[in-house]
């Protein structure tokens, strides 16, 4: 083989070296860019109701009955979907059935008088007097707030406080 023939071959050798790697180095690089395709696979679920608890940047947050065949948006627009809400990152949550379920806490800054119903030892009339301070006073800063509300004693507040929370 000639000196010629050697440059030339170590060239072409370089070259291929040189395509392979930037081929690898710029597909490595276009799949960081791209988002995961995730596929569910088309098994068919058992048909089912149930309560859907939605939170967060919505109007009315609670509770929502579901039926085969509702949607998450058809929900969510249910619960009144505010203008800051960012519906790219939803948080769903299915325990195991051999989870313990432990109750949603309310948040007594955004609930309606309803769903402070559920409440043990709350009912209509406290319901709605915890509605009006809020109105009145403004939100509550800390769940020890909701015993300057007419009603609530610290009997109630000891069963309550548990499912309670509060928001901005």
């Amino acid at each position: 083989m000639s000196r010629a023939d050697k440059v030339y071959l170590s060239i072409t050798v370089f070259l291929l070296i040189a395509a392979i790697v930037g081929g690898i180095m710029l597909t490595v690089q276009h799949s960081r860019n791209q988002p995961v395709e995730i596929v569910i696979s088309q098994t068919e679920l058992p048909a089912q109701n149930g309560e859907l608890y939605i939170s967060g940047a919505v109007a009315n947050p609670g509770i929502y009955p579901w039926q085969e065949g509702d949607t998450i948006q058809t929900l969510l627009l249910s619960a009144g979907i505010e203008p800051d809400a960012d519906l790219g990152h939803i948080e769903i949550n299915i325990p195991r059935e051999s989870e313990g379920q432990s109750p949603q806490k309310i948040d007594i800054n955004r609930a309606e008088p309803w769903l402070l119903e559920a409440l043990p030892g709350i009912g209509e009339v406290t319901a709605q007097a915890i509605v009006d301070y809020r109105t009145e006073n403004g939100t509550f800063r800390r769940i020890e707030d909701l015993l300057r509300v007419s009603g609530i004693g610290p009997a109630t507040f000891e069963k309550i406080k548990d499912f309670i929370t509060v928001s901005d």
